[in-house]
């Protein structure tokens, strides 16, 4: 075997997530042993565990396989190089300067389950697009041995959460280590006593991820789990991941070696990091009034929550308690740190993570046009001196990174008919354009494909249920298998929770059931998500929605697929005909997966709320416009399900089955084409990074904002 094809750096591909948006590095492991690579769930660190010596040798002798390789490795290397990225085009002065950004969880890929849900994909869709942008960029946050829960519905459809520890061997992720090659573990006073917390690393193409993990020998058991779980255990254990996420994870950056010159925090979890970045200027000389100007000028803070019981609040002694080791020098301005969190939102004063991340950051944004001035409501006591159309509060739209969810059939389709760098140009509202001249019967083709893929996958994980763990028959209905392949498929899959509104399609059951069950033009439902386990209200609708697949009524046109994670999310995104978003309105601060579907050609059908109140035109989806009291929920609920119905009945029905002498559905490929066309550029990752770098980091990097 020559040098050049050393299998030896199939792992070295394996451990940078940057394959898991490369056509061709995904090829690598997709063909060296296409069953495995399905039963290893796309994870190749687990594939090469388990693949046979035969497939290797096999691969080494497929000329095919090896050009691709050795094409991947070439491409891998060029994606690790920062010379010549768009970051260092725009901004050549700040090169050499890094970014930090902290947030509570990432998701990068499925086989690293630190995720919940919305937050952890637009953490991960951010470090992926300043990965292909070049900003120089290290995200900080939690490793999670336990991860988050996997989800399993009882035959009564209550949600049961199953916790496994993470197979470190099977995980993308190596040891941290320190500029004198050591493994970088970082002490973090907590309370009267000191916790250890070692960091590991994931590579995503340029952007490396630094994880902090308790689970260490030396600590004590109870600190150990303080890592274990994402958003686990009570408020008590809470403040104290905070404490160890926002302290220890500057601590930690030090250690390595790194010193940002901005700090993104990614909500509120992580506000501590100003309290420990206080606390170094003040050792270091600086007086309270000039490290907290230095703190604020050289943070950016993005609030994503509309919710006022979505933010993070902890009585002061409770605090007070876990933070006593912290001051150091700071501790004669104690009293004025906590001044900067205290808030009171209607039940007293508390410690307030979002109020401390306010007044310590220099750069505030909602993460959508109308969140950002819901965001200016909320908090204007905040700012109580300041008018509001001063207040310093912006907005960032939430973008999606497009080579991550988009589908390799719609790609293949807008290379062969944009070029083969559409890529390059996919923010480009102009550009995208050209999708309107993509031919119908060619994108249709593509859609019908999609929605092949998705029930193949629906029908293949209930036959694996019943033969691998033998549930009942009626779960395996409950799972989807009695859909129809050919028939307009509607998606809704998010967290279930009340504002949500996850049971709005069934306000009027008599009529939903005669709309699912139209001759000839039937219509089914998808239902995928999991509550919070704390939210009982959640666990019930989501308990009432199962029990509705169940129901003969609606004819087995309903079904609930359990277990939503990133993997399941692909197929619903791509291949469902239209994306239900139904919450109620402010409360939906921007969403992602209706931007994710309607890049593949799934258009959305929405309340006006979040990145919808920007982004419907009147012809690339469906607004969802109750015309109630918006103060009388009842009458609101039952209003926005009437105006669901008719749009439903009048619209997609009429519009999807429509079709010419050689079957295609003109009117309704119109929408879909417009939905690619429009959300592409404007909500895409690319743009929303590029937008960061222009209208955050910059200023806070020393350079000028640019003009939006």
């Amino acid at each position: 075997m020559s040098p050049r094809h050393d299998l030896n750096r199939l792992a070295e591909l394996a451990h940078n997530l940057w394959w898991s948006w490369t056509p061709d590095a995904r090829n690598v492991f997709r063909r060296l042993d296409y069953p495995l690579w399905r039963d290893t769930s796309h994870n190749p660190v687990r594939m090469l565990n388990l693949v046979a010596p035969e497939a290797l040798e096999r691969a080494v002798a497929d000329p095919a396989w090896l050009a691709n390789y050795e094409r991947a490795l070439a491409r891998l290397e060029a994606a690790r190089d920062a010379r010549g990225t768009w970051f260092q085009r725009e901004c050549p002065e700040q090169i050499g300067k890094t970014i930090a950004y902290f947030s509570a969880e990432f998701a990068l890929h499925q086989s690293l389950p630190i995720y919940a849900g919305g937050l952890g994909v637009l953490a991960g869709d951010h470090c992926k697009e300043a990965s292909d942008l070049g900003v120089p960029l290290v995200g900080v946050g939690f490793m999670y041995p336990q991860g988050y829960f996997h989800q399993e519905v009882s035959a009564d459809g209550w949600q049961q959460e199953i916790y496994e520890k993470l197979n470190w061997g099977d995980a993308p992720v190596t040891q941290a280590l320190t500029p004198n090659g050591t493994p970088c573990v970082t002490a973090v006073p907590l309370g009267s006593r000191t916790v250890l917390m070692s960091v590991w690393q994931v590579r995503a193409g340029r952007v490396t991820l630094y994880l902090l993990d308790t689970d260490l020998e030396e600590n004590a058991p109870w600190d150990r789990a303080l890592s274990a779980r994402l958003y686990g255990g009570d408020r008590e254990t809470r403040v104290q991941q905070e404490i160890l996420l926002g302290v220890g994870g500057v601590r930690a950056l030090k250690l390595l070696g790194i010193q940002p010159s901005v700090y993104h925090l990614n909500e509120g979890h992580a506000a501590f990091a100003s309290l420990q970045r206080i606390r170094d200027l003040a050792e270091n000389g600086a007086g309270f009034d000039a490290a907290l100007a230095e703190v604020r000028r050289s943070t950016v803070f993005t609030t994503h929550t509309p919710v006022a019981a979505g933010h993070d609040a902890f009585p002061f002694h409770m605090v007070e308690t876990h933070l006593a080791g912290a001051w150091g020098d700071l501790g004669t301005y104690r009293e004025r740190f906590f001044a900067l969190a205290q808030y009171d939102n209607g039940s007293g004063p508390m410690f307030n993570m979002t109020a401390l991340a306010l007044r310590t950051a220099g750069a505030v944004n909602g993460v959508s046009q109308l969140h950002g001035e819901v965001t200016k409501t909320m908090w204007q006591p905040i700012w109580p001196e300041t008018p509001r159309e001063q207040l310093p509060v912006a907005f960032v739209t939430n973008g999606v990174h497009v080579p991550t969810w988009m589908s390799s059939e719609i790609a293949a389709l807008l290379e062969k008919h944009l070029g083969a760098d559409w890529i390059d140009h996919h923010d480009d509202p102009a550009f995208c354009q050209r999708v309107m001249d993509i031919p119908d019967g060619e994108l249709w083709e593509a859609r019908q494909a999609l929605r092949s893929f998705l029930f193949g996958f629906i029908r293949e994980r209930a036959r694996n249920r019943w033969t691998q763990d033998g549930v009942a028959a009626t779960r395996i209905v409950a799972a989807g298998t009695m859909l129809d392949h050919n028939s307009l498929t509607i998606g809704f899959a998010r967290r279930f929770t009340g504002y949500k509104r996850p049971e709005l399609i069934f306000s009027d059951a008599d009529r939903l059931a005669r709309i699912l069950s139209a001759h000839g033009r039937p219509v089914q439902i998808l239902f995928a998500g999991k509550a919070h386990p704390a939210d009982d209200v959640g666990k019930h609708h989501l308990q009432d929605i199962y029990r509705r697949t169940l129901d003969p009524k609606f004819g087995g046109r309903i079904a609930f697929l359990e277990d939503y994670d990133l993997h399941v999310a692909h197929f619903l995104v791509q291949g469902c005909d239209v994306w239900l978003n139904n919450p109620r309105k402010p409360l939906e601060a921007s969403g992602t997966s209706g931007m994710k579907a309607a890049i593949n050609g799934t258009p959305h059908l929405s309340i006006g709320d979040g990145w919808w109140a920007e982004g419907f035109t009147g012809t690339n989806g469906w607004l969802i416009e109750g015309q109630a009291d918006p103060n009388d929920h009842g009458a609101q609920d039952w209003a926005d399900a009437q105006a669901l119905y008719a749009i439903i009945e009048e619209q997609l029905v009429p519009a999807f089955y429509e079709r010419d002498d050689r079957g295609i559905p003109r009117r309704w490929l119109k929408i879909v084409k417009q939905s690619i066309r429009t959300v592409l550029p404007q909500f895409s990752a690319r743009r929303m990074v590029k937008e960061y770098v222009k209208t955050m980091y910059q200023p806070a990097l020393g350079g000028q904002p640019v003009a939006r």
